[in-house]
């Protein structure tokens, strides 16, 4: 069972691993082109500043996963290194369930955020709902719990081994 939801949660976090690095590249491709059109041909594409802020949130509520997998996001360095390893693993699951909490509350007030944002419209976007920007926020932190629970069943601690 473990080893089935760390497989799952690989893959989870690949994708979503994915999706930042996919909106990086449309942040950036946007960026270009938004120079391009001001400062070259004169002409600002304004909707494109609304997609670059948009596919920023995006990238990193997708990319907050992969830090929370890694246990980069929240540690307790002094105490973590001080302690032996079962105190070590009990850190791990305070840490770990105070992430759940926090990111319960992120998907919690996300989505309601989501819902009263869907009647409203994007300014310079007019076609698109601020649903699909305020919807960042609940489906990055379903991504995280994924990788804050995979992170709880097999710590990992890079930022701790490898800082000297």
């Amino acid at each position: 069972m473990k080893q089935a939801f760390l497989k799952f949660e690989r893959w989870c976090t690949s994708i979503s691993m994915a999706g930042a690095c996919g909106m990086l590249v449309i942040a950036s491709t946007l960026g270009m082109f938004q120079i391009i059109t001001r400062f070259v041909l004169e002409q600002p594409a304004e909707w494109s500043e609304i997609l670059i802020r948009l596919s920023l949130i995006w990238m990193v509520f997708l990319g907050i996963p992969a830090a929370f997998r890694q246990g980069a996001m929240v540690s307790v360095d002094v105490l973590y290194r001080w302690s032996p390893p079962r105190v070590k693993r009990i850190l791990d699951w305070v840490v770990g369930l105070a992430a759940l909490t926090l990111i319960a509350i992120i998907i919690w007030w996300g989505w309601d955020y989501a819902m009263r944002g869907r009647v409203q419209s994007m300014a310079g976007l007019e076609s698109i709902s601020m649903f699909w920007g305020y919807v960042a926020m609940p489906i990055g932190g379903l991504f995280c719990v994924i990788g804050i629970i995979g992170n709880m069943l097999d710590p990992q601690h890079h930022e701790l081994e490898t800082a000297t």
